[in-house]
This record gives C-alpha cells, structure tokens and sequence, in this order.
C-alpha cells in the first residue's frame, strides 16, 4: 500500500506486478532468472481521488499510455525484491511530481535601488568596452 496523502491511497491489488527477464549483460543469472520487474498501474480503474487522475491523465509522460496506464520497468538490481521496491517507489515518485501543485507566481515590480544598479553596472560595462578601442597617434 503507497499511501501519498490523507485522502489518496493506492492499494496493492490495484498495482499489478509481473517478473520478467531482464535485458542486456549479466550473464548466466541475468538468462536463468526472472529479476526485472513490470509494473502496471491503472489510473482510471484505481480508487484514487478525481483530482489525482485528471492530473495523471492530462500529463504528458514517457510512462503514462494513451490508455491511462502507467508502465513501470524496474531492472537495475540483481534482486526481484529489490527491483520490485525500486518500481515501487518510481510510481509513487510520478505520482507525486505530477499532482504537485505549484504555486502560484505574483508578478512583481523591480526596486527602484536594483534600477540603478543595473544602470550603473550597464554604464561600467559601455566604459570598459569603449576604452578596448584603438590607440589613436597623438600628432606633434
């Protein structure tokens, strides 16, 4: 069970796990055993609230398909268990970042100190440049 606040728990029947055989070099165990792990999660099938899954189900994700499924492919350990906790806690991380609600930003007004220091420091600058010139002869 994933609890992610006081109103939105994600059960462990609603997640469903499957071993599979993991990808790429390990050699002898990594093609004898069954180590990765499948997650897959359905968002509108869950008991999650309706705010959470109007999130979930807007967002643009790698791991959210079309049909509202989150596909989760843990195979970094070289344990099952380990891989299972890991998809577990790369679900819970999602869900966490997507339903985040930010705040909302205030347009603010510079100080009328930072404008002079920005216009002091652009004057600086053009008087730096300015002497990069070239050295003019002075005739006699």
């Amino acid at each position: 069970m994933i609890v992610l606040s006081r109103s939105a728990v994600i059960h462990s029947d609603e997640i469903e796990i499957t071993a599979i055989r993991a990808q790429g070099a390990g050699g002898q165990h990594v093609n004898k055993n069954a180590t990765a792990v499948h997650l897959r999660f359905d968002i509108r099938a869950s008991t999650l609230p309706d705010f959470y899954k109007s999130r979930l189900l807007a967002a643009s994700h790698h791991l959210i398909t079309q049909d509202g499924m989150i596909v989760i492919k843990a195979q970094q350990h070289r344990s099952q268990e380990l891989n299972r906790q890991d998809a577990l806690q790369r679900l819970e991380s999602l869900i966490r970042d997507l339903t985040r609600v930010e705040k909302a930003r205030r347009a603010t007004r510079p100080t009328l100190a930072s404008k002079k220091r920005r216009l002091e420091g652009k004057a600086q600058k053009s008087q730096t440049k300015s002497l990069r010139g070239r050295v003019r002869k002075i005739s006699e």
